[in-house]
C-alpha cells in the first residue's frame, strides 16, 4: 500500500520496488497499473491485507517484542508516529525499512522515504 504525502493512498502489489529507484509500478486490484515515484510518498506500506483491522490500535511501545534491530519512532511531518525496529537507518539514503513494534500489526514492514519525516529518535 502507497501512501503519498498528500493522504492518496494506492492499494495493490509491486514487483519493481527498489529503495534506491525513483519510481516503481503498483498494480491495483482492478488491474490498472500506476506509475509512482517514491519521492512522492510518505510511506510503502507492505500488508498482511488490504482490509487490515480498523479495530486494531498500534501499540507504539516495545514491551514483548522479539524483533532484532534498533528501536526506534519515527515522526512523520503529519504528525503520525511509528514505532519499530530499523536494521539500516542513515540519513544519506532515501528512505529506510522499519518493522513495526507491533506484533499484531498489519503492516509486516515499512519503506519509511527520508523527506516525509519529521524527526527520528531511539530508544534504549
Amino acid at each position: 500500500m502507497a501512501r503519498y504525502t498528500n493522504g492518496r493512498i494506492v492499494k495493490g502489489t509491486t514487483n519493481d520496488f527498489f529503495p534506491t529507484k525513483e519510481s516503481f509500478h503498483v498494480q491495483e486490484e482492478s488491474g490498472e497499473t500506476v506509475a509512482i515515484r517514491r519521492d512522492d510518498l510518505k510511506a510503502l506500506f507492505f500488508v498482511k491485507s488490504f482490509e487490515g483491522d480498523p479495530e486494531h490500535e498500534e501499540d507504539t511501545s516495545f514491551e514483548g517484542t522479539t524483533a532484532q534491530g534498533r528501536k526506534m519512532r519515527v515522526t512523520f511531518e503529519d504528525g503520525e508516529t511509528l514505532a519499530g525496529f530499523t536494521m539500516g537507518f542513515s540519513r544519506d539514503r532515501p528512505g529506510f525499512f522499519l518493522f513495526p513494534s507491533d506484533e499484531e500489526s498489519n503492516n509486516s514492514r515499512i519503506f519509511v522515504v527520508g523527506s516525509a519525516v519529521e524527526s527520528v529518535s531511539f530508544e534504549t
